[in-house]
């Protein structure tokens, strides 16, 4: 897939939208980090989201991992000049390592062909269905969490 980066305005509108529209992610200390045409990672505060054990507490592991796919998919959209109610269908998360850090993920379409079918089906039909994966490594670069989700989108 190409390698361009979205502008800083571009992350700032999403970091913003997310804090707009989804109050949680402000307290979360959510922070947009980098995005490519295929790719997004995003950053929340081991402090904003600790828990009892002085690590990552899981639901913010989780809703981390959501929003990142979800702004993926945001960009995406936008990029494509579409725009629709984007949801989290089903998901499975696998909490492998403890996170003392902080929360850092990273999302990314499978490839260049799954993104097109997305597109594509969203444009034909105005419902779409990805299948995407959202990694979290921990402080000694280890995978930590892995969350695969499917969204749907519809207008």
């Amino acid at each position: 897939m190409t390698d361009s980066t979205h502008t800083p305005k571009a992350l700032k509108a999403l970091e913003t939208l997310l804090h707009q529209d989804i109050p949680l992610t402000r307290s979360m200390g959510l922070q947009v980090m980098e995005a490519t045409a295929d790719s997004l990672r995003l950053r929340a505060p081991l402090q904003n989201n600790i828990n009892h054990k002085s690590t990552a507490f899981g639901g913010s592991l989780y809703a981390t991992a959501v929003l990142t796919g979800w702004g993926l998919i945001h960009l995406a959209l936008t990029e494509h000049d579409l725009h629709g109610h984007i949801v989290i269908q089903e998901s499975h998360t696998r909490f492998l390592k403890p996170v003392k850090a902080d929360i850092e993920t990273r999302c990314r379409f499978e490839s260049e062909p799954q993104l097109a079918t997305f597109l594509k089906m969203y444009r034909r039909k105005g419902r779409a269905r990805i299948q995407l994966t959202t990694e979290i490594y921990n402080e000694a670069q280890e995978l930590a969490t892995v969350f695969e989700g499917q969204y749907v989108v519809h207008r």
